[in-house]
């Protein structure tokens, strides 16, 4: 639904104020604390009705009001333009079936892919009667097609001191792709790639590279790679949802090649972008150096729009590939599935080691390892790796299955053994890394912490669950070139945790369930690894200190890179350099500065 709708909201804009260039912040008190806030609807500094109009014009027609997913499924959509009838039962049916399919959502202006941040206020419903409302969804998103439509959109959001948002695929867990009554500027529509033989741009790096879009995702660039002649491989991560380009290279990004060629934030040779001031410009080695920097782990949706980057390739290798399951098929008891896991976690620094990578999930009687990877490894050698842990296995009685295979290229093994997420799902994200010092020295301790983060409270048993990922960023590349945080480099598993929030919850509970992810969940991996650091896409955003736990000593560089290159703050994705003076205030809306 795109601007015949919009114009249904002429009504109650033409009530509202004109355009104001650089419009100052918008003065609110909350709590006895003086803010001053970025512009809503409703404030007198929103733009008029003719001034979208002029945007929309200026973006080919491509501004849009954002309508949630659901809204075919309810009678009405009770926007902040207005209400509209929006139940429609054929397109609800396809939204209840497709509404957990990745793909699906990714391909929607502004829908999130996990649904916490958007507040949940217009799911897929049986019953159309039901409240579908905008929740914490942008107002309206711009699609960009060109580079011109992304400028426009940064320099209206500037002018007229609007909430920003930069989304791409919406793959996000900590809200940063959604925001309360925000101007949206959709990125996916830039899909271009295209492979370089030999890489001519500053620094010693002259071999195969690649630049692709905004808008490229995981899977699409390695299908791609794959079908160069001969075949090439990319860094991305292992879910194929991902966009490469966008929030990934930009919060650092690990994926199955990291033992060998370090984050993909150490990969990229080279950033075109549009910067807070509406500049477009590039970002390598020799022009604009400290953005270039910056952008490479930085921080996502903090310096800049990256409109493309250019990224190292690497030559296909064969590949071996091993699962292994402990769960209640083979074990009903607690204490034989915990020995399981312990065991499993104490050869994590073997695994590391040998330059393999390995991804797992952790629930209540599950753990579910698929897979382990060995790039460019033979079955021979990946059998003598875990030989030890499968020995200690039997020795333990620890029963369990297994299978490997070997693989014609990394991509075989990808596309066979890496399994696709589900969208749609509610849940509070935090995490932590375990260093090689902590997995030698207090393993027990650790998957102490993983039996806390199951089950944290005694009214809450079983309900938390843990993503992990056996990596050593710095196996092969030991100094980073990029903004990630040192710690990595000595990296043995990096584990998100994840806290399910029932739909509907009350802002009484929603508090609750963040102090349990923060000061129990979390808290316990930390003290379990005291030599760790924290992921800046995949942990907790409200932790103390994040700062730190984030980017470590390289924080304070990164604040005065931001401070020169959007020292309004147009741009704001939480917990990002330079955001220590915003929040959002009045139960998840405004976002403000503190006076």
């Amino acid at each position: 639904m795109g601007w015949n709708w919009l114009s249904r909201g002429a009504g109650l804009l033409t009530l509202l104020g004109g355009v104001k260039s650089l419009s100052p912040l918008v003065e609110r008190t909350w709590n006895g604390v003086e803010y001053g806030c970025k512009c809503y609807l409703g404030d007198e500094c929103w733009p008029s009705n003719s001034s979208w109009a002029g945007l929309n014009s200026t973006v080919d027609g491509n501004l849009v009001v954002t309508i949630p997913p659901g809204a075919t499924c309810h009678s009405t959509f009770e926007g902040p333009l207005g209400t509209i009838s929006t139940y429609d039962a054929a397109a609800c049916a396809d939204t209840t079936a497709m509404f957990a399919d990745e793909s699906w959502t990714v391909e929607k202006p502004a829908a999130a892919l996990w649904t916490y941040f958007t507040n949940d206020t217009c799911r897929p419903t049986d019953n159309p009667s039901e409240s579908c409302t905008l929740g914490y969804y942008g107002v309206y998103v711009i699609m960009a097609k060109s580079r011109d439509h992304i400028k426009a959109g940064v320099d209206f959001a500037r002018e007229n001191n609007l909430r920003l948002i930069i989304r791409n695929t919406g793959h996000d867990f900590i809200g940063r792709s959604t925001g309360w009554g925000a101007l949206v500027i959709n990125t996916h529509g830039f899909q271009d790639i295209e492979f370089i033989a030999e890489y001519s741009g500053p620094g010693d790096y002259h071999f195969q590279a690649v630049t692709i879009g905004a808008g490229v995702q995981g899977r699409a660039l390695l299908t791609r790679a794959h079908e160069q002649d001969p075949p090439v491989t990319v860094l991305t991560g292992e879910c194929p949802t991902v966009g490469v380009a966008g929030g990934l290279v930009q919060g650092g990004g690990h994926g199955p090649l990291t033992p060998t060629y370090g984050m993909t934030a150490d990969t990229a040779l080279s950033f075109d972008v549009v910067t807070a001031a509406g500049e477009f410009l590039t970002a390598n080695a020799e022009e604009n150096p400290d953005l270039f920097w910056a952008l490479k782990g930085g921080g996502p949706s903090a310096f800049a729009v990256v409109l493309s980057v250019t990224m190292k390739t690497f030559p296909e290798q064969a590949s071996t590939g091993v699962v292994i399951e402990i769960n209640s098929t083979h074990t009903t008891d607690p204490e034989v599935f915990w020995e399981g896991v312990r065991v499993f976690h104490k050869h994590a620094n073997s695994i590391v080691d040998a330059g393999l990578y390995a991804y797992f999930e952790l629930s209540e009687m599950r753990l579910h390892v698929k897979p382990i990877v060995g790039f460019k490894k033979e079955t021979a050698e990946m059998a003598s790796t875990l030989q030890p842990l499968f020995d200690e296995f039997k020795a333990k009685g620890i029963p369990h299955s297994t299978y490997e295979n070997h693989y014609p290229s990394l991509f075989d093994l990808y596309t066979d053994l890496f399994e696709g997420e589900t969208a749609g799902t509610s849940a509070l994200t935090g995490g932590w890394m375990f260093a090689h010092k902590d997995v030698e020295e207090n393993n027990d301790g650790i998957i102490e912490a993983f039996r806390t983060v199951m089950s944290p409270r005694d009214d809450m048993q079983s309900q938390g669950f843990i993503i992990g990922h056996l990596w050593d960023a710095g196996h092969s590349v030991p100094i980073s070139n990029s903004a990630t945080n040192p710690r990595f480099r000595n990296s043995t598993n990096f584990a998100i945790v994840a806290l399910p929030v029932p739909f509907g919850a009350t802002l009484a509970q929603k508090e609750d369930l963040q102090n349990v992810l923060t000061n129990i969940q979390d808290a316990a991996m930390k003290k379990a690894g005291p030599n760790g650091c924290a992921y800046v896409n995949e942990g907790d955003p409200y932790q103390p200190d994040w700062q730190d736990h984030f980017w470590g000593p390289e924080y304070p560089k990164l604040l005065e890179i931001r401070k020169k290159w959007d020292p309004e703050g147009v741009f704001y994705a939480v917990a990002t350099p330079g955001t220590e003076d915003w929040e959002v205030i009045e139960y998840g809306t405004r976002l403000c500065r503190k006076y």
